[in-house]
């Protein structure tokens, strides 16, 4: 085995899309993989306090996490590339469209087919960096995600992951087995 020392390599790692308002109340959205759910409830962000988006969670203590699809794979990647201070209208540039949320002061995208809303519950100033702990209040499924009984398909929400190793982004969606079920042959009977 080669060694690599000290690295962030674990795959897959999740592209999520945080929702904010600016001051002004345009839209703001932030491409993001390091972070995930850490209870029933609540999701982790690990962010640098420096992002405008940290700022204005700060300011509205609300926000969406999405989760998109593969069509709007250019637009993730730009509006996590481009800084919300050096652009402020980054998203209004992307063509995606936003409506607030009925639940949380924040945006939710409609071209993005997953998303919670959520509040700060909140930040953990840690010597590794800044944490956001939220609390999911409620989640939006787009009908064409939806299964015939009314529940998410997440083989229908055709997301990406981030490769951290590559800088890549890999396709997701072929269903392999049910959990808990797919490996009971070692299950001692």
């Amino acid at each position: 085995m080669k060694s690599f020392g000290v690295k962030p390599y674990l795959f897959p790692m999740p592209v999520y899309m945080i929702g904010t308002y600016n001051e002004d109340g345009s839209v703001d959205q932030m491409a993001m993989a390091w972070g995930g759910i850490c209870a029933e409830d609540m999701v982790a962000l690990n962010l640098e306090a420096e992002h405008k988006t940290v700022a204005n969670l700060k300011a509205r203590g609300a926000f969406t996490l999405a989760v998109p699809g593969v069509d709007t794979i250019k637009e993730c990647d730009y509006l996590g590339t481009a800084s919300g201070t050096q652009y402020p209208d980054k998203f209004a540039k992307t063509g995606l469209h936003a409506v607030k949320s009925e639940h949380v002061d924040a945006p939710v995208v409609t071209e993005f087919p997953l998303t919670l809303e959520c509040v700060v519950e909140r930040f953990e100033d840690e010597p590794y960096g800044l944490r956001v702990i939220g609390k999911i209040v409620n989640v939006l499924a787009d009908e064409k995600v939806l299964d015939e009984k009314g529940e998410i398909d997440s083989g229908k929400l055709n997301t990406f992951l981030f490769d951290q190793m590559r800088n890549g982004y890999y396709a997701v969606g072929q269903y392999l087995g049910q959990a808990w079920d797919i490996g009971m042959e070692y299950m001692e009977k």
